[in-house]
């Protein structure tokens, strides 16, 4: 094997949406920096997670979309042919790597291939499997952001083939049938509702717990609920998964109702989506002294720091939530840290968007963390079904929800279901980090005609004044009126 040597200042071990955004903005800060990446540059997020999940998601918004274009007198016959899906999926995904590893380049960020290993502090060793080549990296401080990835249930384990996980569920060859999802979280639903959009395909979702989505406001989740069964869905839950048995055209997945009734589907695909747990094993983080939390997350400050010194950890290996862009912050934390900069986690709000059809996105308290806390809320609605923009797109279901404290108006979170929500949820953070009003909200002109303006609308229905829906309270008239 091949003995090689680096000397930088810092090294990052993972290059995902934390550990790149981290590298660049150390090189950004003048620090010699060693990204080392065992697989493909980008991580999970942009070669099999966040980006070609959004492109599939793309591509099935657009065949729906044309395949209910005859309500506006647009007769459309359409057609998918998987195989080029994929290459334009995968192409996607090629540019955006390519481009981070350009810009790691022209920030003098060096990449090294290979399966990192903490010998102290201060040394890694880095072994290429592929090239045989063993690099020991000498460093002043080190970043982990090594990220997650699917739990796999002792009882359905992955195949590759017929028992997926989402890896493998994005790069299907074929147009699946039937697919049982087991887990109703984000992840499963997002790409069940991209094939059944696509190719029609016949979904079966078994989840453990009491409603699809758990955790996330009910009431966003029951439109979502009712777009799966227009779909035809089936949907279990309360149930579990006991067994799947991989045949030669498919799989059979054997699962229990609440009531104790067993029932078996069989299946092209069984995606198990069931949470995804640290990559923090084998990496020499325990030798090192580096305390875990009891699921194997590390624990790190609002600096990103872990217990050891000059060891920090960000992403989805340092806790939820498990987002992209929560660990690209923390990422330019500890980059900043690094360099004696006054910087820590500080964000009031991390917004979180769910890619279902609908979409479901969320910032913020819901009113049951609110009442937890002894918080009295006053809560707004605004349905999309009476937004212009909405009906004339024509997506028009679901609604804006807005939370705030009653006695000062300020702003503690908000929900929205509806096409876009993706994109609406950003107003509606900075409102949030701002320390905004609802007052603030109303008297803010929005663009007409477009979908934010049932953010606007919202606020002013929590405080009583909406003009376009009926109020469920009235506005105190205000004095000399």
């Amino acid at each position: 094997m091949v003995q090689k040597s680096v000397e930088v200042d810092v090294a990052v071990i993972g290059s995902g949406p934390g550990g790149y955004v981290c590298a660049i903005r150390l090189g950004q800060l003048g620090k010699k920096v060693a990204l080392i990446e065992k697989e493909r540059i980008g991580g999970v997020c942009l070669n099999v997670g966040c980006i070609p999940s959004k492109a599939l998601i793309t591509a099935s918004k657009l065949v729906k979309n044309a395949r209910n274009a005859n309500k506006m007198g647009i007769n459309a016959d359409v057609s998918v042919d998987i195989a080029k899906l994929q290459q334009w999926k995968q192409s996607v995904v090629d540019r955006l790597t390519s481009g981070v590893a350009l810009l790691c380049k022209a920030n003098g960020v060096q990449i090294l291939k290979g399966n990192a290993m903490l010998h102290s502090p201060k040394v890694i060793s880095v072994t290429d499997e592929t090239s045989q080549e063993s690099t020991t990296v000498k460093c002043q401080d080190v970043v982990i952001a090594t990220g997650s990835s699917s739990i796999e249930l002792p009882n359905i384990k992955y195949d590759g083939k017929r028992i997926i996980s989402s890896t493998e569920a994005l790069s299907l060859s074929e147009p699946p049938k039937r697919m049982l999802i087991v887990g109703g979280g984000a992840i499963g639903l997002e790409i069940g509702m991209a094939y059944a959009n696509l190719f029609g395909t016949e979904l079966v979702i078994v989840e453990l717990l009491d409603q699809l989505l758990p955790g996330v406001d009910l009431e966003l989740v029951n439109t979502v609920t009712r777009s799966l069964q227009r779909m035809n869905a089936k949907i279990y839950v309360k149930s579990k998964v006991t067994a799947a048995s991989v045949q030669e055209d498919g799989v059979e997945v054997l699962f229990e109702t609440p009531e104790g009734k067993k029932l078996r589907e069989k299946v092209d695909y069984a995606l198990v989506s069931v949470g995804r747990k640290p990559n923090s094993k084998n990496l020499g983080l325990e030798e090192a002294g580096v305390k875990l939390t009891d699921k194997g997350f590390v624990l790190v400050d609002k600096q990103m720091k872990t217990n050891v010194p000059h060891i920090y950890a960000i992403g989805d290996v340092a806790g939820a939530p498990l987002l992209a862009h929560k660990a690209s912050r923390e990422g330019i934390v500890a980059a900043e840290v690094i360099c004696g900069l006054k910087s820590s986690f500080d964000n009031a709000a991390i917004p979180s968007a769910i890619f279902t059809d609908p979409e479901i996105s969320i910032v913020g308290m819901t009113p049951n963390d609110a009442r937890s806390q002894g918080i009295e809320t006053s809560t707004g609605k605004f349905p999309f079904s009476a937004n212009g923009r909405a009906l004339a797109s024509p997506e028009s279901e679901g609604f804006v929800k807005v939370i705030a404290d009653k006695n000062s108006g300020v702003l503690l979170g908000a929900g929205i279901v509806g096409a876009e929500s993706s994109d609406l949820i950003a107003e509606t953070t900075l409102a949030l980090e701002m320390g905004a009003r609802l007052e603030d909200i109303a008297l803010t002109i929005h663009t007409h005609p477009t979908l934010p303006e049932a953010f606007m609308e919202a606020a002013e229905n929590a405080l009583g004044k909406a003009i376009h829906i009926q109020n469920v309270t009235r506005q105190a008239p205000r004095q000399g009126s």
